[in-house]
This record gives structure tokens, C-alpha cells and sequence, in this order.
């Protein structure tokens, strides 16, 4: 394992530090503080996009010699950007609007040399094909993993695969809100030697 500077992980996400944490590299975090509300006529595509290159741009601030990354995430369903739900109301709205539907999520990844200024930017898809959900297993679900913190109210990682039909993607990490394939190869292109 080699990484030529040190690496920060520009989010508070606990999520997103398990998921970085098993490429077993050595990491510090630092939370961003940007506005992330999106933009008249913003693309859901575009504000992920946006977000992740400024949250690594606000931490590389702080960090002058590090690669950072910046990471950002929403879901979409039937044109909706959704939110976190922050609450078991919300979040049953939000399971009921996907039951039976394939709800659409981007993840922004961004990795930025804070040294030398070099970027390195993606969007990465991925799409959720829900099963259909009665009220009951909507509330089942909701009351065994509260998952009030999570963009479309669930967690793949854990129960949430309950309420899926299949999944789409590239890159099952994106799901949980850090690519990890492409961010090897982000790391790579900088030199970082990953097994």
C-alpha cells in the first residue's frame, strides 16, 4: 500500500468512512461546510456533480498537500429529487412513492491533489428496482433500521435489501455513497498503489 500524500475524506458521513475505511489506506476526515441546495435548473446529475468537487475544494482549504475527497448523493424517483427524510412520516411517504418503481441514484465523486490542483470528477449511476411494498412491510422496515439519515429512507447495507426487486450498477458502493471502484482509479492516476 502506497499513497503518495495523505488522504482526507471530505465528509462526516459515517457511511462513507466504512466504506473508504476497507480499502485499508490511511485517512483523516474533515467535514465540509458548503451550501448544498441545488441550483435553479440544475440537473439532479449536475448538483452532485457540484457539490462533490466543493466539498473537496472546501477541505483542501484546510489541507494544502493531501488528496481529498468529496462525495455527494441524491436519489430520484419519477423526476423528485429525494431528500433524506429525517423522520418515520417522511420516510413512509418515500416508500410508498417507490413501491414498485426503479428509483434512479448519483453519486459525485471528486478527487482533488491539493499540492498540484489536479481533479478528477465523475458521476456515477446507479438504479434501485423496488418491489412492490404494503404498509406493513413499509412500517416493519422503517421501525427495525430507521434509516432517517439515508437518501430514499433505507439501507442497502443492511435491511433494505428486503424491499428490492434488483439492482443496477457499475459499482455497488455508489449505492451506499462512495464509489470505491472508481475512486481506486481516481487513486491510482495519482500514483496510490492498491492491492
Amino acid at each position: 500500500m502506497y499513497l503518495p500524500l495523505p488522504l482526507v475524506l471530505g465528509s462526516s458521513s459515517p457511511f462513507r468512512k466504512e466504506l473508504l475505511s476497507r480499502l485499508q489506506l490511511p485517512f483523516e476526515t474533515c467535514s465540509p461546510d458548503i451550501d448544498e441546495r441545488s441550483l435553479a435548473g440544475e440537473s439532479p446529475e449536475q448538483l452532485v456533480e457540484r457539490l462533490s468537487v466543493g466539498k473537496a475544494a472546501a477541505v483542501a482549504e484546510q489541507y494544502p498537500s493531501h488528496l481529498v475527497i468529496g462525495s455527494d448523493q441524491v436519489a430520484v424517483n419519477a423526476g423528485a429529487v429525494l431528500g433524506k427524510p429525517g423522520s418515520f412520516e417522511r420516510a413512509v411517504e418515500q416508500l410508498q412513492a417507490a413501491s414498485g418503481k426503479v428509483v434512479q441514484f448519483y453519486t459525485g465523486l471528486t478527487l482533488l491533489n491539493s499540492a498540484s490542483g489536479e481533479q478528477y470528477s465523475e458521476v456515477v449511476p446507479f438504479q434501485v428496482h423496488f418491489r412492490e411494498l404494503s404498509s406493513d412491510r413499509i412500517e416493519r422496515y422503517l421501525r427495525a433500521e430507521t434509516p432517517y439519515n439515508c437518501a430514499g429512507s433505507f439501507k442497502s447495507e443492511g435491511l433494505g435489501v428486503a424491499l428490492f426487486e434488483r439492482l443496477e450498477g457499475s459499482d455497488p458502493s455508489a449505492l451506499m455513497g462512495l464509489p470505491l471502484i472508481r475512486l481506486v482509479r481516481m487513486l491510482e492516476q495519482q500514483g496510490a498503489q492498491i492491492p
